[in-house]
């Protein structure tokens, strides 16, 4: 996944960022810092755009 690109998200965490952002901009955030904070707090609460786990297989 490049930077930048949110096709790894869910359409849950793509409206939980949009939510956060509109919030953001009513607060008074420039657009860019607004979108910046809401994918740095989806990404802290839901551990990012991961479609699955690490990769490493349990015992």
């Amino acid at each position: 996944m490049t930077r930048g690109d949110k096709s790894a998200y869910t359409d849950k965490q793509k409206r939980k960022a949009e939510h956060i952002e509109d919030s953001e901009r009513e607060k008074g955030r420039s657009k860019e810092d607004a979108e910046r904070v809401a994918w740095a707090t989806v990404n802290k609460q839901d551990g990012g755009g991961k479609k699955s786990g690490s990769g490493r297989k349990s015992s």
